[in-house]
């Protein structure tokens, strides 16, 4: 009986093939971006979970309370992690992980390592990064001990076994050993390196009091607790904490530090400190509800393609049920038939899938899935997935093609009726609502992002070369040697340029009323030559100037928000304002229009800006945009000449400053195409449809043809309904799509302004889709000779 029930479907299938290709490919290519939008979620929502301690590590991360904001750090003072190891029994551990750029040497081999970290001994015994050789205990135990990844080790070392050898680190050349060998870090691991340093070599070779900095923050913090340890508990001997042991020192600075811990498997995608995090939880949901909406577009297809078909299908259940077939017999074949159409898309999606996996990873810019069989352990997902599928979508087409009578249909009176045609147009119009919902979302998401590439930044970014030469004496002999380059337009020295990480001061200001206002303020140190280099505007008084002797010890340029801060109503006001930063005391000189030198996510802060030659690592270089290749090229030798022990280490900074989007860029990237795999199959569900209609309405079109009737009124006859269902899609899409995006919008400092145009033009896009797809059968239909339609009458 069932081999029966497959030879008929299979019979059935390759009868309409024209019906089962839309079908089949539907379903595929929505089980296809189903598959490939679980890979990634699954991927991000693994993020940390391979370690087997996971549910026990937190992050420490602080609130500083200060006279004029809070400030939410993700990181605590150095001083913090230690001393709570050390006085609470339920802490079993804490790690302080500190990037460094670090340069390293192994004879002629050199490397700026700008993502090398220095970590506490107890590294490996929190965190399971898998070490291949050395002991986790120890490995990170004494001064100037490091361990090397796989990819780092090969890179000094090749492929001899490192451990044991020595290479140089840092400027001063200190001789570091290798101790240890791990794996290379797992992608879905928010910690990243290939190169650990034990942390007594920071505090033996740069910093030796690094363990009673309450109030110097650098380093992130890690702390594993004792299996069933309260944490609510814990963190509410925080602020005793704190008072023993800084309690003084805040008062001092009234500046008052609350302490919190973060799951570690939550710093990733639900931390909002920024800092070790990068994902985005509501990226996850986006895309959960993109592919249960592409899921539920092919569904629709499938149950309004069967439906459709039903007036041909009744003849032949009317004569089963004659012969004696039961309700019962009749919906498990069509059931059936439903599902070995899913089977077959699964399949095809399987193929699809391993196609697309390579470029989905180039999009996502990580690597989501190696491959499809190392995705193995997730194909049982996606065939339940499209088994469910062939079930749900096939029960209500079984269920109607069992029920007819066999009078009726054999007596050729059978119609689909009312019901059957509501439903399709109501799953027309739910299809149709996911797409323009997507349309929508789509340009606001394109609109955002070509709003944030084309802001106005406050200062001028375009050719412009960072070399990170580090805080050396051969800094300002290579800055006099590209200076007498051709090409070279200006040069400057600093700390930091927008789009990277700068420093924060505590810092003194008097402010409108005459007090010394406390405040955390960004600080950049610059030269006399980075205002004007950058082309960033002065607002009142003046910049730093050689003629001024003392502005290399008492001076200080401040954005227009620090004025705002200090409650003056012009940045004229500031001018003469004393201040109190690092040990230095001066006045502001001048006030500088404000300028994005953190990503649009971020709205702009208070900034100062100090004269300090001994803190600009950075020359920034301003080059004649004619033979650029050329100008790298001679400062590369000026670079090899003058500072030979290190690697030329450049970076342009429209291109680095652009990266700061990157997150949101591949995530209208990957929502583009997904939205356009809907419409795509949105379409294809039409196309059946209007391919089905036509054919339904061959005789009627004949006869209008025949009354005179031309091309035109046909195509408007066959368009018409189509256009409608849309019109009511579009009303339905509008609100649903202005709701989600509105608040997808709210993550962005700097944000567009929902427009009415953008609603306006993807209703327009979805009625132009929807009259391209029917149009080809209409057309079609409406320019055949009237006798072929009307032959058989």
């Amino acid at each position: 009986m069932y081999k029966n029930y497959l030879k008929i479907a299979f019979r059935n299938l390759w009868r309409h093939r024209g019906f089962s290709f839309l079908n089949i490919s539907g379903l595929a290519i929505g089980l296809t971006a189903g598959f490939l939008i679980l890979l990634y979620v699954g991927f991000e929502i693994s993020y940390d979970n391979f370690h087997s301690k996971a549910d026990r590590i937190y992050r420490v991360v602080a609130d500083i309370k200060t006279p004029t904001d809070n400030i939410e750090a993700d990181i605590p003072a150095w001083a913090v992690p230690p001393h709570l190891e050390e006085q609470f029994p339920e802490i079993e551990a804490a790690v302080r992980i500190s990037g460094l750029d670090m340069l390293v040497r192994k004879e002629d081999i050199k490397f700026q390592e700008t993502e090398a970290k220095i970590v506490d001994a107890d590294f490996f015994n929190v965190f399971d990064f898998k070490l291949l050789q050395g002991d986790a205990d120890n490995v990170l135990k004494d001064p100037f001990s490091l361990v090397l990844s796989e990819k780092a080790a090969k890179k000094y070392f090749g492929n001899e076994n490192p451990v044991g050898k020595t290479v140089k680190i840092m400027e001063e050349g200190h001789l570091a050993t290798v101790t240890g060998l791990m794996e290379d870090f797992p992608e879905n691991s928010h910690i990243k390196t290939n190169m650990v340093v034990s942390m007594a070599t920071y505090t033996k070779g740069m910093d030796r009091d690094v363990d009673s900095f309450w109030n110097n923050y650098g380093a992130a913090g890690y702390i594993l607790v004792a299996e069933h340890a309260n944490i609510d508990q814990l963190v509410a001997k925080f602020p005793e904490f704190l008072e023993r042991n800084n309690g003084e020192e805040m008062k001092k600075s009234q500046m008052y530090v609350n302490l919190f811990l973060e799951p570690l498997i939550d710093v990733y995608l639900r931390s909002t400190r920024g800092g070790a995090g990068g994902g985005n939880i509501s990226n996850v949901y986006i895309f959960s509800i993109v592919a249960i909406f592409i899921l539920l577009i092919a569904c629709i297809n499938f149950i309004n393609l069967t439906t459709a078909r039903s007036v041909e299908r009744a003849k032949e259940v009317g004569i089963r049920k004659v012969i004696g077939a039961g309700k019962r017999q009749l919906g498990i074949q069509f059931l059936g038939e439903s599902i070995v159409i899913s089977f077959m898309a699964f399949i095809i999606a399987l193929v699809l899938t391993a196609i697309a996996i390579p470029f989905f990873n180039d999009m996502a810019g990580k690597i989501i899935s190696p491959g499809i069989i190392s995705s193995a352990n997730q194909l049982p997902i996606l065939l339940l997935m499209s088994l469910g599928i062939g079930v749900l979508a096939g029960i209500y087409p079984a269920f109607v093609l069992s029920s007819f009578k066999p009078i009726s249909v054999l007596k050729g009176s059978f119609s689909s009726g009312t019901r059957g045609i509501l439903l399709r147009k109501g799953l027309v119009i739910a299809q149709f609502t996911i797409s323009i919902a997507l349309i929508i979302g789509t340009i606001v998401i394109y609109n955002q992002m070509n709003y944030m590439r084309n802001q106005e930044l406050g200062f001028n970014k375009e050719q412009t070369i960072v070399l990170g030469t580090g805080v050396s004496p051969s800094q300002k002999a290579l800055r006099h040697a590209i200076d007498d380059l051709p090409n070279v337009l200006s040069t400057s020295l600093s700390s930091s340029v927008p789009g990277k990480s700068n420093s924060s001061a505590y810092s003194e200001v008097e402010n409108i009323n005459g007090d010394l206002q406390i405040a955390n303020l960004a600080l950049y140190f610059i030269d006399e030559e980075f205002i004007p280099q950058f082309d960033i505007p002065l607002v009142a008084g003046r910049s730093f100037s050689k003629a001024f002797a003392t502005d290399s010890t008492e001076a200080m340029v401040v954005n227009e928000e620090t004025v705002k801060l200090l409650g003056y109503s012009s940045p004229e006001e500031a001018i003469g304002a004393n201040f109190k930063q690092w040990g230095r005391e001066g006045k502001i000189i001048g006030v500088i229009k404000d300028f994005h030198f953190k990503s649009l996510r971020q709205p702009i802060e208070p900034l100062t800006m100090r004269l300090e030659p001994k803190g600009t690592d950075l020359l920034v270089v301003k080059v004649n945009p004619k033979d650029i290749q050329q100008t790298v090229a001679a400062i590369a030798s000026k670079w090899e000449a003058i500072i030979p022990n290190a690697p030329f280490d450049y970076y342009f900074l429209d291109q680095s400053f652009n990266k700061q989007y990157q997150t949101e860029e591949r995530f209208g990237n990957l929502f583009l195409n997904f939205a356009a795999l809907a419409i795509f199959i949105s379409c294809l569900g039409l196309l059946g449809l209007a391919a089905y209609s036509t054919l339904q309405r061959k005789r009627e079109i004949g006869i209008r043809k025949v009354l005179g009737s031309s091309v035109g009124g046909i195509l408007n006859l066959l368009s018409r309904e189509f256009v409608k269902l849309v019109i009511i899609s579009f009303f339905i899409a509008a609100p649903i799509a202005w709701f989600f995006m509105y608040f997808w919008l709210e993550d962005f400092a700097y944000r567009i302004t929902l427009q009415w145009w953008m609603f306006a033009l993807a209703g327009a896009s979805a009625i132009i889709i929807a009259l391209l797809t029917v149009s080809f059968h209409a057309i079609k239909a409406a320019i055949v000779n009237p006798i072929k339609s009307l032959g058989t009458e």
